[in-house]
């Protein structure tokens, strides 16, 4: 299934968005320190995961959200638990 997920550093507290179609192996491979760009700043723990229909989709997501580069927009997905923009 693919999924955009938020996860928070406990290192920092910087988050990181990532998208996958395995979240378990994905935040395990993040959480050993086998993904290069996360490594520096684990542990890590998931904030927020949402499921979409496709892994095109799901990467259209999180290079939008990353477009943003805002915090509180971040953690307004977060608290809201869902992202409602519609995305083809």
């Amino acid at each position: 299934m693919p999924f955009v997920y938020i996860l928070k550093s406990k290192k920092n507290n910087r988050y990181y968005v990532g998208s996958t179609n395995n979240l378990e192996r994905r935040i395990a491979e993040h959480n050993s320190g086998r993904s290069k760009y996360t490594s520096l700043n684990v542990p890590y723990e998931l904030r927020f995961s949402q499921i979409f229909d496709s892994i095109s989709i799901a990467r259209k997501v999180e290079n939008w959200i990353k477009r943003q580069k805002d915090k509180d927009f971040l953690e307004r997905v977060i608290k809201e638990g869902i992202i409602k923009k519609k995305f083809k």
